[in-house]
Order: C-alpha cells, then structure tokens, then sequence
C-alpha cells in the first residue's frame, strides 16, 4: 500500500489527470442502481493519495498547491457527476429534433459546473492539509461545506450527495433522522478516505479506529431503531397509487390527451384484491390531467363519476391563473385534492421549480446576449411564494413536494411537523431505464427517514410506493410496470426532531473536524506531530 500510494502521490501530466477522473467515476458506482459502497472507500482513498501529490511544504507558500488541489477536486468531480448525470440527456432526445443541441450542457457542461463545489471542497482541505489523519479531516470537512453548499447556491442541486453513497439500504439510513444529510455526508467522507492512511502509515491506527467507530456506529444505530416499536396511536389511511406508465413522447403529443386522461380512470377503478381494504385516496402522478382542469367541467363529472362516497383523488395536474386584461396567465405545477362530488377541496404549487426544466433563470439577460436557443427550452411554470400544505377531508395532512423538491433537505418547512406523511407526485418518464429514477427514488426514501415520515410516492414512471417513516419500502411499483397499488399508510401525529435540530449537528460535526484539522495543521507546520 505504501509503495502503491507513493506511486499515485509522484504521477503527473495526464496520467495524473486520467486517475483524478476514473477516481470520480468509481466513486459514481456507490449510487444507484447499483448501490457498491465499496467503490466510494476505493475513490477517495485515490483522492487523498492524489492531493498528497500537491502538498508542498506549507512554509513554501506558494498558490501552486492551492491551485493543483483545486484541479484535482474538479476532475473528480466532473468523473463523479458525468458518471452519475449522464441521464439527464434521455429527456432532451425525447424532441431531439428542437433539443439535441443542448445535449452536451446537460451531459458534460452540468457537470463540468456541480464540479466546481467538489474543488472549492479540496481547496478547503488543502488550506488544512497535512500528514496522518488530520488531512483525512480537511477533506471531510471540504466535502461537509462544500455539499451543504451546493444545496442552496444557484437555487440548489443536491443530487447524489456523498452521503446517500453512504444509504443504500433503511440499515444504513437511520442516522440521517440525527445528523441530516449533510452531516452523514461529512462522515461518510471521513470514513470513506480513512484506507488512504494505509498508505502513509502516519496516524493510521488511531484513525482506522475512529473511522471503523463511526461506522460500526452508524450500522449500530440503524439497527437499533429499525427494532423499535411502530408508534401505536396512529392512523391508519388507505392509499391506492396509479401509475400508468405513459411514453412521455405520447404526453408530449397532444392528440393524446383524452386516452392518457381515460388511462387514469380506468385504472383507478380496478378492483381491490381479495381481503383488500377500498382507497381512501387515490394518488395521480405529476400532471397526469393533461389539460387545464378547471377549463373542463366534463373532466371534473368524470372524475366524480369514477370515485366512490367518501374517496378522493390527489392528482398532479396544470393550474393557470389570469392576470388580468392583456397580459397572459400564469402557469402553476399543481396538486389538487377532489372529492367525490367532483369539487377541488385542496390544492397546493410547487414552489421549488427545476432549472431549464420548469422556467429558464436569467431569461432576459440571456435573451439581451444573444442565447435564444436556451430561451426556447421547455418551460413556462410560475413559482408558487409559499407551499400549502394538503388537507384531506377526514384531516389527514400531506405534506407536497412535487418531483424533485424531494432532493432538498430544506423544503421540509414551515408546518411540515403536523403533516402525517410525505406526498410526493413525479414524472421519470423524461429519463427512461437509466440510473434517474433510481437515484430519484433513494433520494425521496432518505427525505422519509430524515424527517420520520411516511412517504406516499406516485410516479408516471419511476417508482412508486409507499415507504414507512424509516425507508422501508412495504408495496410499491417498479420502473415501467402499469398498474394501481393498495397500500396502508400509518399516520403518525407524534412529536418529531425538527430541522433546526439536525442542522445544528450537522454544523457540530463541522466545526469538530475543521478544529481536529487546524490542530493537526498547526502541529505539521511547526513540526509537533
């Protein structure tokens, strides 16, 4: 291992460049669909030895390290997010004939962009670095700001965040209900890069041990509270998920409306199997009403007609706004709540839209330069001010996220803590049997876990389900199946950790390993170690 790791610290010029890349990339086996853990341990152990090679002595100071760390970052990163983003050019061939210029920024420039925060991550770590274990701190504490950055900068893309590397099974989610997302993440780095002391021998003992500590106590905690008793006051709320499993080329077109609309209802009145309990709500995915609802009475009969006394029907659908005489409507990615007498009882907006998905940031500056192939992407979304939450008749509150909100730690806001389950409506159609739905779906589990909340989740292709307040998924439908799926949901009213409460473990865990950092640089630098 020492020979090994002196090798990779003195490689330079492209070979240095290459390994960097193929580092990132292993590392993007971790996530799924295939979920090789092992692959993350091998990545950043490369990582540390790669940075090794950057460190002068820090009496030099010069920016030549500083710079080198950063490069080094980016490469990783770029090999992290191509590797594990590449998907997200399946829905651009979708109209490839309008969108397949812009397959390279959303394969090569997204990731070329989110690698940036991976080297302002080394960059950090350098500033701390220094032999035996204390470099093993710098970079988790790089890592640790680095990912709660990229949460929230730019309006935010926490996708494939380290730490759900560190996820893939409800085992090795608990810990998430403590330390949040971004504070699994920094000890995931810490432990991920510990085999990297194998190599230079300094600090490995007591290092290997604080990291096998934390890792034996992450399984330790996950299996403790996956033993605990489901709460025993809850209730109980019967849910049927419809997921029609649409081409999204065939809702694209729209001389399908009508049949993708019949689609819906007809598998909404499916019969319950044997000993099955009937719906209490039937769950539509993300604009599964593929016109604007409240233009169509006829659509509103329908669906009365389909639902039976006391259902109701939670559907993604399309809501507009008038603004008034001469300007146009406004346009809302929306849920609505209906009951069985045809009446939209609830409703709520997505308040986080998606980038060149939903509405194109910086429109009009981007229009004055010249860029009118970016302004002619898909779009056309208003954003909602703030998110409602979803109350059924019987008092039941869901709490909205509609597609990828669900990636973001901090929607989970305002009155979250009185709903009594997660819902979240999604389309995956957009990215077809790629890795997208796959990660999408991890993504919505680990948001369960985090905030001890049931998840009811229904896709028009992706995965739907419905998954306990600890990521265990117990029914559900799998990638391209069609179909309905009768569930049980248990509604927990109990006390719950709040937000604020694994935010200021996560900055504790931070600021712990940036101290532990500071001491070990400190004693590097005047030779104490």
């Amino acid at each position: 291992m020492e020979r090994l790791a002196g090798r990779i610290m003195l490689f330079w010029g492209m070979t240095r460049i290459a390994l960097a890349v193929l580092a990132g990339a292993i590392g993007a086996l971790a996530l799924p669909p295939y979920g090789f853990v092992a692959a993350l341990f091998i990545a950043f152990t490369l990582l540390v030895w790669l940075l090794d090679g950057t460190a002068s002595h820090p009496e030099n100071g010069t920016s030549f390290g500083l710079r080198s760390a950063f490069l080094i970052g980016w490469l990783f990163g770029f090999g992290y997010f191509v590797t594990g983003l590449w998907w997200l050019g399946h829905a651009l061939l979708l109209e490839a004939d309008e969108f397949a210029w812009a397959l390279p920024l959303a394969v090569i420039g997204l990731p070329a962009v989110l690698a940036v925060f991976y080297g302002f991550a080394t960059l950090v770590a350098r500033l701390l670095w220094s032999d035996g274990f204390g470099r093993i701190l710098a970079l988790a504490a790089g890592f640790g700001i680095a990912e709660w950055l990229r949460s929230f900068v730019a309006t935010g893309f926490p996708w494939n965040a380290i730490g759900y590397g560190a996820m893939p099974i409800p085992l090795m989610m608990q810990s998430v209900h403590v330390l949040g997302l971004f504070g699994v993440t920094t000890l995931a780095v810490l432990v991920f890069s510990a085999p990297a002391l194998l190599g230079t021998r300094r600090g490995a003992v007591p290092g290997l041990a604080i990291a096998a500590g934390l890792f034996l106590l992450h399984l330790g905690y996950g299996a403790y509270r996956l033993s605990m008793p489901e709460a025993g006051d809850s209730k109980q709320l019967t849910v049927r998920l419809v997921q029609p499993a649409i081409d999204q080329a065939k809702k694209l077109a729209n001389g399908d409306r009508e049949a993708i609309f019949k689609t819906h209802l007809e598998l909404s009145v499916l019969p319950v199997a044997e000993g099955g309990k009937r719906p209490d709500v039937i769950v539509w995915p993300e604009t599964s009403i593929p016109f604007i609802l409240t233009e169509n009475p006829d659509a509103l009969t329908s669906i009365a007609d389909m639902l039976q006394e006391g259902q109701v029907l939670v559907t993604g659908t399309v809501r507009s706004e008038t603004q008034g005489a001469g300007r146009p409507p406004r346009y809302y990615n929306s849920i609505y709540v209906i009951d069985d007498k045809g009446q939209i009882v609830a409703a709520s907006d997505k308040v986080h839209l998606t980038p060149f998905g939903e509405y194109v940031p910086f429109e009009d500056v981007l229009r004055r330069i010249g860029f009118d192939n970016l302004i002619s992407l898909p779009g056309g979304f208003s954003a909602a001010a703030d998110r409602t939450m979803l109350t059924l008749p019987g008092g039941v509150k869901l709490y909205p996220l509609i597609c990828y909100e669900v990636i973001f730690p901090a929607e989970m806001t305002g009155g979250w803590a009185d709903a009594g389950a997660i819902l979240n409506i999604t389309n995956d159609a957009w990215f077809g049997r790629t890795p997208g739905p796959y990660q999408h779906f991890l993504q919505a589990r680990v948001r369960a876990v985090e905030n001890g909340l049931p998840l009811i989740r229904s896709a028009n292709n992706g995965i739907s389900a419905v998954i306990d307040e600890r990521g265990r998924t117990f029914s559900g439908l799998s990638l391209d199946a069609q179909g309905v799926e009768d569930a049980t949901v248990n509604i927990d009213s109990g006390p719950k950790l709040g937000n604020n409460f694994r935010e200021r473990n996560f900055w504790a865990i931070w600021a712990a390993v940036v101290i532990g950092a500071v001491f070990s640089r400190m004693g590097f630098i005047f030779g104490k170690n």
